[in-house]
């Protein structure tokens, strides 16, 4: 073979590259809709999981429901991942420092101000109720539902810190950060640089999170609004999933500490 017939290794890595900027927006996107998806059979205590579809998975099933969707979302993720910011920049301090204010300011105001009692009191209390139904966390102790088998509640621990500090703080930072703000600044949306935001943006930042989490909707407003300010500041994607990560993994380990179970 002669060194035209040879494939130029510059054209073969150019195809993939070009068929992700055709369709970017499959990377922010199919991560987190799975994991919601996913999300929505899950059980909790009141309630079977997936009653939408006809199904009535028991509360007991929840480690195996969740442990499906943490797999099939990272199978997403490692699928999209030429689709990521690059490169991976190593997180500064004040992302850190954010992420260990952050926690703080989340237990703080979610015992202050429980965000549906905010809905309720604007006026909203029918919407309110189906909200919280509809994002009623699961509140799933592993110790104590799991028959005092010590290892398979550690076990599920694992897998959850793993979904709440490596996988949510990224998928939900992609998509609100690196695909929802970016969309309402310009219509072409990667086109615009990180950490460029208008006031919509900024709006988008606080409100999708705020309807994300009811029940503790004062505390994400606060926590998502420091999120953009590091944005802003920093303009490192890397800065707000290492932030994100870092209070996710301080409210796990208040979780289990303090018994908290109603927090996830």
């Amino acid at each position: 073979m002669s060194d035209s017939d040879r494939p130029c290794p510059d054209r073969a890595a150019r195809g993939p590259r070009r068929w992700w900027r055709r369709q970017a927006w499959i990377a922010p996107v199919l991560p987190l809709l799975i994991y919601s998806l996913l999300g929505s059979l899950e059980p909790s205590r009141e309630q079977n999981g997936g009653r939408a579809i006809g199904l009535a998975i028991p509360y007991q099933a929840y480690p195996l429901v969740y442990t499906l969707k943490i797999g099939l979302t990272l199978v997403a993720v490692a699928a999209v991942l030429p689709g990521y910011p690059r490169p991976l920049r190593r997180p500064s301090m004040t992302a850190l420092a954010v992420g260990a204010v952050g926690v703080v300011v989340w237990v703080g105001l979610w015992r202050l101000a429980p965000g549906r009692w905010l809905l309720e009191f604007a006026g909203f209390g029918g919407p309110a109720e189906k909200l919280a139904s509809l994002a009623a966390r699961p509140a799933f102790n592993p110790f104590q539902e799991l028959g005092g088998q010590w290892y398979q509640a550690w076990a599920f621990l694992a897998v959850r810190f793993t979904g709440l500090v490596a996988v949510v703080p990224l998928i939900e930072e992609f998509f609100l950060r690196g695909f929802l703000m970016p969309l309402v600044v310009a219509d072409d949306w990667r086109s615009v640089p990180f950490g460029r935001v208008n006031r919509a943006a900024v709006a988008v930042s606080l409100i999708v999170p705020a309807l994300a989490h009811p029940a503790e909707m004062l505390s994400a407003v606060a926590w998502f609004g420091m999120g953009t300010w590091l944005m802003v500041r920093t303009r490192n994607f890397w800065d707000c999933v290492a932030a994100h990560a870092v209070t996710n993994l301080l409210l796990g380990v208040y979780i289990v500490a303090a018994g908290q179970w109603t927090l996830w």
